[in-house]
């Protein structure tokens, strides 16, 4: 089998579970050295065993200024070199008040774009100053949401969310269009709702069985993301960026009905 990240060494922000681990191992799989970065200590021991000799895995919140940072310095320092950043970390406001706008707190606003825009913005800060530093290109692959282009109904009226998911594209390309002279690449995963939604009802099952009909009508899996995601971080991408690529089992073409 073909390694197509042999010789790359990688930072998955938020890469201890669900869809950063599950593109931790498919990296691996081909060859990369990457390092994954987790807020749960015990997920980081986990995902360090799991990984073997090529990873590396680091506590730390993506939220902190210092964190991304921290993480591609390790991997600069363990495997001497740094090519490609995957920022995954991201989640839910609704616990902290997100939700429709007409009960929207405003904690839940600033904690939800705080969680899933500026922890995002300070990684990309981070590998873009690295890659400048170090003179090279690179590749940053973000991960916004189906929700940010094709909106759904009550079921998941979480509007900061939506914002902030939103958000991540804009900014993308635009950092895409600022730094393509210098052979950084930047694009944006958007993927369906994923298995393991919390709080899901009968009624929003049905809703994104409806919208996601393929293969049968399903939740996203972690892994229906990896072949995209080792694509955009290998060379075989290095003639793309500023793109956004859709992973929704139909979401965005589909009328919903049922």
């Amino acid at each position: 089998m073909e390694n197509w990240l042999a010789n790359k060494s990688i930072v998955i922000i938020g890469g201890t579970t669900g869809l950063g681990f599950s593109a931790a191992k498919a990296f691996v799989r081909n060859g990369a050295n990457v390092v994954v970065v987790g807020r749960n200590p015990e997920n980081c021991l986990v995902a360090e065993l799991h990984l073997g000799n090529t990873a590396r895995a680091k506590q730390g919140d993506a939220t902190h200024p210092q964190t991304a940072l921290d993480a591609i310095q390790l991997c600069i320092r363990e495997f001497g070199s740094f090519d490609g950043l995957y920022h995954v970390a991201g989640g839910s406001g609704e616990k902290f008040g997100d939700g429709p706008l007409h009960e929207l707190s405003l904690e839940g606003w600033n904690k939800t774009l705080d969680l899933n825009l500026t922890s995002l913005m300070l990684s990309n800060q981070a590998a873009i100053r690295t890659f400048m530093g170090m003179n090279k290109g690179g590749s940053i692959l973000n991960m916004s949401s189906v929700l940010a282009h094709a909106p759904a109904s009550q079921h998941f009226a979480n509007h900061a969310y939506a914002t902030a998911k939103s958000a991540v594209i804009g900014f993308s390309k635009s950092i895409a269009a600022s730094y393509a002279s210098k052979n950084i690449r930047v694009n944006v995963l958007t993927p369906g709702i994923i298995e393991g939604v919390e709080n899901s009802s009968e009624a929003s099952d049905r809703y994104i069985r409806s919208k996601q009909p393929l293969d049968g009508g399903r939740y996203g899996l972690a892994g229906d993301l990896d072949g995209a995601s080792v694509y955009f971080m290998s060379d075989y991408a290095r003639f793309t960026t500023g793109q956004i690529f859709t992973v929704d089992g139909g979401w965005k073409i589909t009328d919903g009905q049922f």
